[in-house]
């Protein structure tokens, strides 16, 4: 059965050429042009992921997914048309799983939607596994647990809340501590072949994981950036 995808725009032209493309990749779209009309087609059939514009007349994306995460953990992706960070922490905090900045490539997009869409499908099987088929194993490092399987990460006991293109580059570095990863390599690991994704976003997906790791602990400095080599991760 192919998968619904919920698309939130008050912008006619984003809900309709995005809406377009994720037909043509097999998903069935509902689109919705302000977030009430939204909650109650959501609440009432709900999706199996969405995409909310933050910045909505009346009710906006942020109000959307509060509203929403008080009977429902689909996922979300926001879109925002500027990398503000507050809207970002707030947002997380309530729940989304990954942030896109205007303007946007679709393929971009297609490949977020089906790596959340991939680590969901992963976490509910876990629940009927079999000896034939074992979970991804814990990766642990000194403070640092990673759950594949679950999308957890723990932190010294405490829980810090990723993006998926956030927990596959702290993957890709924790797994070999002390080794150097560039650019390009993280990029490898976090997105699809067919997208083009300029390296420097990788930057800011680091001074994201930083920040998310501070609020649980303030002198977080497992990663460690090697000026014009790359990134680390040192237990």
């Amino acid at each position: 059965m192919s998968q619904v995808i919920a698309l939130v725009d008050d912008d006619r032209n984003i809900l309709t050429s995005v809406s377009i493309a994720l037909q043509a990749e097999g998903f069935v779209t509902r689109v919705y042009s302000d977030g009430a009309t939204a909650l109650k087609a959501l609440g009432d059939n709900p999706a199996d992921l969405g995409v909310f514009d933050i910045k909505m007349p009346g009710m906006d994306g942020m109000e959307l997914l509060r509203r929403l995460r008080e009977t429902s953990s689909m996922p979300v992706i926001f879109l925002t048309s500027k990398d503000d960070e507050l809207d970002e922490a707030l947002g997380l905090a309530m729940g989304a799983d990954d942030y896109i900045a205007k303007p946007f490539s679709q393929r971009l997009l297609i490949a977020r939607i089906r790596a959340i869409l991939r680590r969901q499908e992963l976490a509910r099987g876990e629940a009927t596994a079999t000896d034939d088929e074992p979970e991804p194993p814990l990766l642990e490092r000194g403070r640092l647990t990673m759950d594949p399987a679950r999308h957890k990460v723990i932190w010294d006991g405490r829980d810090v809340s990723l993006t998926v293109t956030e927990f596959l580059i702290l993957e890709a570095l924790a797994q070999r501590p002390g080794v150097v990863k560039n650019r390009n390599q993280l990029l490898d690991v976090a997105y699809s072949d067919d997208v083009y994704v300029d390296d420097r976003t990788i930057d800011s997906h680091i001074k994201r994981i930083r920040r998310k790791f501070r609020v649980v602990d303030g002198q977080f400095d497992a990663i460690e950036t090697l000026y014009g080599v790359g990134y680390r991760f040192d237990v």
